[in-house]
């Protein structure tokens, strides 16, 4: 079964309500590439008039995971998932509506390959750029994913 947009927002609404709460969504989706977009509102605000910081990770986040989650389910075998590790830098306040952009889905497929193949766990890293609605980049975050073969 292909993975779609309203199939990964209905799992957000029901599995990470935090973030179907503060408007996280996902815009667009392929193999290689997500988009996911959060508007900087009351309920996702910081103190300093723009969004919260865990608000633009769990965007960040979903943008990348998204698509392991996709090829996960298009490569037949059970595969577990989970960030090991993420980093991030933030360059400007996030206000308006903040997209983030992942396009590194290429590297999922040779992950899963190889854990299919050995049976051990693989870890890669991906990269997801928040920006604003007039390009300007606020933050820029990376996701240490691990996959690994469920025996």
């Amino acid at each position: 079964m292909k993975l779609t947009i309203g199939k990964v927002n209905l799992f957000a609404l029901i599995n990470i309500p935090s973030a179907w709460l503060c408007g996280v969504r996902v815009k667009d989706l392929t193999d290689t590439k997500c988009k996911v977009s959060v508007k900087h509102r009351w309920i996702n605000q910081n103190p300093f008039n723009s969004m919260y910081f865990a608000v633009q990770a769990m965007a960040a986040e979903l943008s990348t995971g998204a698509m392991v989650i996709g090829h996960i389910r298009e490569c037949g075998h059970k595969v577990s998932m989970l960030v090991a590790s993420n980093n991030a830098s933030f360059t400007k306040k996030a206000t308006g509506r903040i997209n983030f952009v992942c396009d590194d889905g290429h590297l999922i497929t040779k992950a899963l390959e190889k854990t299919i193949a050995t049976g051990e766990g693989q870890t890669f890293w991906m990269k997801s750029v928040g920006t604003n609605k007039d390009g300007v980049v606020v933050s820029v975050f990376n996701f240490e994913w691990t996959v690994r073969v469920k025996k």
